[in-house]
């Protein structure tokens, strides 16, 4: 009887030993993500004036993706597909302030709560609203109570967090007279301000506005590390969303920033300023993990939710690129992708393997061992073998789009892109009046010649997976609304 009673004691030991080990062993994960930052926006990528230190050091950390995707052209469906490994369309998500988080989809940290970790969501949430009582932002309070879907119903546990887009510095408030559209000086005297109409949210669904002046990605970054510090402090491993509203609109950067850039015109001194503001705040974020002992087990993501806002004269830039936010043209999907994670990604690492957002959930869920849900219809991939090292590893299949009567499928060399109307120069018209281009994206990344009569078999395969992905989107969508 001893006997027994001993060997099971050792084996209870035993099992809370290997639990133990494999939570040590479990890497946190944090999700960065600007707001309309171009795939030019950064120094690493070579922009002539833009200072991003801090980027530049994440990139030469890391392995850098030359073409990481946006999941889609604008910011709401982008997010959703962070989440959930899926593309939007599947779940109603379909552009900016429309549709929201339907509770039965599984989002990442839902799962990531039942493996143990804690979750946190900081800054821009903008797929759902956070209030169906107070009026706030674009659809929050009893018009959009329907919509309601706050990231702490969403399995984040710790919050603070916005519906939509606000100002990059004091994001609580506008001027009261000369709010411009894009950008405007610091308010200076608050007695001549006014709510901006957006607020910041916790996991309480209390609205909260201390410390809430100055650069908005400090102030967002002020509960992001403290939010790591007490996870790392009870040894727990953390999933940390962290969704910057810099550079979007309208951009606003205090005089330190601004001054930076003084030969630049204002429009562009605000906008290089909000950048180089969240630059810094990722620096404090990577200084935070060194200091708590725990950078080499973190798996840090970078990346933007679409390109850049306006037309090729704004300051916002694609490195080139055709198209800006809104296109499936590689300005308006292309954005900067660069992961850190020290104890497995070798540093100084580039690829021009694609990837894109909706691969967040199945490289994480890989790298945990973990099953996706079940009837789970994924649309990203995991990525873990690019992590790895396998630099030959190629993608098993193309990156499929779909936003606004456009559509398109990336591969790892060639991309076919298709609108709904249009034509025009260098186009080949289908029978169902769209138009239908194709571009060797190795050769010719800024997407100038269409080679469609060149690939006509190429041309029939991504079509025809097009067309199948379609139905299944519209399928899953169909299910949902059923629901």
């Amino acid at each position: 009887m001893f006997g027994h009673r001993l060997l099971a004691s050792l084996l209870m030991v035993l099992l809370f030993l290997v639990a133990s080990s494999d939570a040590a062993d479990r890497p946190n994960v944090i999700l960065v993500m600007a707001d309309d930052q171009g795939w030019g926006d950064t120094g690493y990528n070579g922009h002539p004036h833009l200072k991003t230190p801090h980027l530049d050091r994440l990139a030469a950390d890391g392995l850098v993706f030359r073409r990481w995707y946006a999941g889609a052209p604008v910011c709401s469906p982008t997010r959703g597909s962070c989440l959930t490994g899926r593309h939007p369309y599947r779940y109603g998500i379909l552009t900016a302030n429309r549709g929201h988080m339907p509770q039965r989809e599984r989002t990442l940290s839902e799962l990531m709560v039942t493996l143990g970790y804690r979750t946190g969501h900081f800054g821009k949430w903008h797929v759902g609203t956070l209030t169906t009582e107070a009026q706030d932002s674009n659809r929050g309070g009893p018009r959009g109570k329907q919509h309601f879907s706050p990231p702490w119903k969403n399995g984040f546990q710790v919050c603070f967090s916005t519906e939509a887009k606000v100002p990059t510095w004091d994001p609580l408030l506008k001027p009261g007279k000369n709010a411009g559209r894009r950008w405007w000086a610091p308010i200076t005297n608050t007695a001549d301000a006014v709510p901006y109409g957006t607020r910041y949210w916790n996991h309480l669904g209390q609205s909260i506005s201390e410390n809430t002046r100055g650069d908005d990605s400090r102030v967002i970054m002020d509960r992001a590390v403290p939010f790591i510090e007490a996870a790392a402090r009870d040894k727990k491993p953390f999933l940390a969303v962290i969704w910057f509203h810099a550079p979007h609109l309208p951009v606003v950067a205090g005089p330190k920033y601004t001054a930076m850039y003084a030969d630049q015109p204002d429009y562009h001194q605000h906008y290089y300023g909000c950048i180089t503001a969240l630059d810094e705040q990722v620096g404090r974020l990577r200084a935070a993990l060194q200091r708590l002992g725990i950078a080499r087990n973190t798996m840090l993501w970078y990346s933007a939710d679409n390109g850049p806002e306006g037309n090729d004269k704004a300051p916002g830039r694609t490195g080139g690129l055709r198209g800006r936010k809104r296109s499936l043209y590689e300005g308006g999907i292309r954005v900067p992708g660069i992961v850190t994670w020290p104890a497995v990604v070798q540093a100084g690492q580039v690829t021009d393997c694609p990837g894109v957002t909706s691969d967040y959930l199945p490289t994480i869920l890989n790298v945990l061992d973990h099953l996706p849900p079940r009837k789970f219809t994924p649309d990203g991939i995991s990525l873990l073998p690019l992590l790895k090292g396998q630099r030959d590893w190629q993608r098993p299949e193309p990156i499929l789009f779909e936003s606004a009567g456009q559509t398109a499928a990336i591969d790892n060399r060639f991309k076919l892109v298709r609108r709904s109307a249009g034509g025009g120069k260098n186009k080949k018209k289908t029978a169902a009046g769209a138009t239908t281009e194709l571009f060797d994206l190795l050769a010719d990344p800024r997407e100038t010649h269409n080679v469609a009569t060149d690939h006509p078999r190429v041309i029939e395969e991504l079509s025809e997976k097009l067309k199948t992905w379609r139905a299944s989107c519209r399928a899953s969508a169909a299910r949902n609304a059923a629901r």
